[in-house]
């Protein structure tokens, strides 16, 4: 007897199947999505020089270390909460300029005259905004000056007493400049003095005089680069300057450009060393401008205008950089860079000496 085997149609069930696997498609993707950390990174840097280990004793050492430690973590915890990354550059300069270790704020260098002169800039990476103020005398933390000039007028750069009058008419207040003297700062200008007066017989060559400087009387700022969750980079620097500099000098700090630059479809950039240099060869939208539209990771741009471009003709110092996808660079052409960084679900890491 043969038997018929009847085939049985079941439209809506090959439907339901196939809804089923499509649905655990997406529930699968959305895990794997779900499970990856949030990407966000910060960088900091205290200043380049001739920072030599046999010159620091382990307990300097600690304090140093500690100190970019508390700074690169105030900006991280900003981010990991969600926060800007321009709320998180600020936060992690305001550490450093309330420190008497590093070359900005509390700790800033004295001019020839025995006073202070401070400068700073910011910029925002998701429209090219930027602040910086210039020869600020009375500011207790420059950048969040800078930021106000930003945010809260139209222009981008305000220099001395101007800058003062403007934080004053929005409420920041204002010390006095001996807020920031410290003692180690004023024997550093002892020192320059000194050297100065010898090079520069009755105010003949004070260029010359200056060039003859030693790099730790050139250099020393502080600076932070940051990637939010939200993809958006931030960049900021804040410095008291040169050690004995004249004439209300200013150099690369509060120069956008020069020693602070951020775009979200390149990069952003925090310099420190000779500002001179830095502000001649346009430094931090060099190294941007060879991300963008050269292709080149942050590692190489980095390395080709510190190293390539600055060094050969003399220019000394270093840069942070971060690009959108979290990479960072910490590039310099010096004995030692204060320097730190840390990225999401990792640790902070911090430098001083070459590679360590």
């Amino acid at each position: 007897m043969k038997r018929t085997i009847k085939k049985i149609s079941c439209p809506s069930l090959a439907k339901s199947l196939c809804f089923l696997l499509f649905g655990c498609a997406l529930a699968q993707a959305h895990h794997s999505h779900a499970s990856e950390p949030p990407k966000f990174a910060i960088a900091i840097h205290g200043g380049a020089g001739t920072i030599e280990k046999s010159s620091m004793t382990a307990e300097q050492e600690r304090a140093y270390r500690a100190k970019l430690e508390e700074a690169i973590n105030t900006g991280y915890v900003i981010l990991e909460k969600g926060g800007s990354s321009l709320d998180a550059v600020v936060a992690s300069i305001n550490v450093m300029e309330d420190s008497p270790l590093f070359n900005a704020g509390k700790g800033a260098v004295y001019t020839y005259d025995g006073t202070h002169e401070l400068d700073a800039s910011i910029m925002d990476g998701r429209n090219r905004e930027a602040g910086a103020v210039a020869g600020v005398k009375r500011i207790a933390n420059p950048i969040n000056l800078a930021r106000m000039v930003m945010e809260d007028s139209p222009f981008v750069m305000l220099a001395g007493e101007g800058a003062e009058a403007f934080a004053r008419s929005r409420g920041m207040p204002v010390v006095d400049n001996n807020s920031f003297d410290t003692e180690h700062r004023r024997e550093q200008l002892k020192r320059a003095k000194e050297k100065l007066d010898r090079e520069n017989r009755q105010d003949k060559d004070y260029r010359a005089a200056v060039d003859a400087l030693p790099a730790p009387f050139r250099m020393g700022t502080v600076g932070a680069v940051a990637l939010d969750q939200q993809g958006n980079l931030a960049a900021g620097t804040s410095t008291g300057g040169m050690t004995a500099k004249r004439y209300g000098r200013i150099g690369d700090s509060p120069v956008i450009g020069a020693g602070t630059f951020a775009d979200n479809k390149s990069c952003a950039v925090s310099a420190t060393g000779h500002g001179e240099y830095f502000i001649r060869y346009n430094v931090a939208a060099d190294i941007c401008s060879r991300v963008a539209y050269q292709n080149k990771t942050v590692a190489q741009a980095a390395d080709e205008v510190i190293n390539q471009i600055l060094l050969p003709v003399g220019g000394t110092g270093g840069v942070i950089v971060l690009d959108a996808k979290g990479n960072i660079a910490l590039t310099f052409n010096t004995v030692g860079m204060y320097r730190g960084s840390r990225v999401a679900g990792g640790a902070a890491e911090v430098a001083i000496f070459g590679k360590k």
